[in-house]
């Protein structure tokens, strides 16, 4: 079923690849989200980088990866992708052991390698297609596919049933507090599309889907255009 709904209201591709029926209402969304960020998650992110020092930020960002690593678990098991699996689950269990719950990153010293996945990229492996392009309120740019990924993957994390209150909302608060964090530190390259492109919400739109493809490796929907020849764009 959510396969379906992942592939439902599929329409005909522009020719660069883009599959965006529901732009007019995406803009809306994507003025509210710039505005969001223009007067509460930007400052918010300047202030988080500058308090905290670069070792603290990488700390809570080594806690909410490792906090996230059960769910890349499962989603690597529905994926059929048993080294993924085993990957996932050696560094959540060197991080949270010498790692001190995943404060900090031994594996890496170690030289194993990351792993990374979600529910979107099930659906992928699954057969879903990518359905059409939406920016979603406070969370951005997504598709058909990656929005069902992102609500079905709040419930694929073990831990979630496992941990208690208030135990049980540390990774959240993790994973803003890393968000926060990587917003800081991109903050010029964030700024450059959002505020000082021709058409902001066609370069975020393209930059987004560019890269989801090329991570899951969806050939088939890519698309070659450089993103910033939309500088040189009216809105």
């Amino acid at each position: 079923m959510l396969g379906a709904c992942a592939g439902s209201n599929q329409t005909a591709l522009t020719p660069e690849g883009i599959n965006d029926p529901y732009e007019a209402q995406n803009r809306k969304v994507h003025a509210f989200n710039r505005g969001l960020d223009r007067s509460i998650v930007r400052p918010a992110a300047l202030g988080y980088t500058k308090v905290l020092p670069d070792e603290i930020e990488e700390t809570i960002g080594n806690f909410a990866t490792n906090l996230g690593q059960p769910s890349v678990m499962v989603n690597s098991l529905l994926q059929g992708d048993l080294r993924g699996f085993g990957q996932s689950t050696l560094r959540f269990t060197i991080n949270s052991t010498f790692g001190l719950l995943g404060f900090f990153d031994p594996a890496t010293e170690f030289k194993m390698a990351d792993h990374n996945t979600d529910f979107g990229e099930t659906l992928f492996v699954w057969g879903a297609e990518e359905g059409v392009y939406l920016e979603l309120p406070f969370l951005g740019p997504a598709t058909t596919r990656s929005a069902t990924g992102r609500f079905v993957d709040l419930f694929t994390n073990p831990l979630t049933y496992v941990l208690e209150s208030p135990e049980e909302y540390y990774g959240t608060a993790a994973s803003v507090a890393s968000g926060l964090g990587a917003r800081g530190r991109f903050s010029e390259t964030v700024d450059s599309i959002l505020y000082e492109s021709a058409d902001s919400y066609a370069q975020a739109r393209l930059i987004y889907l560019q890269n989801r493809r090329f991570t899951l490796g969806d050939t088939e929907s890519t698309t070659d255009i450089d993103p910033f020849e939309l500088d040189t764009e009216g809105f």
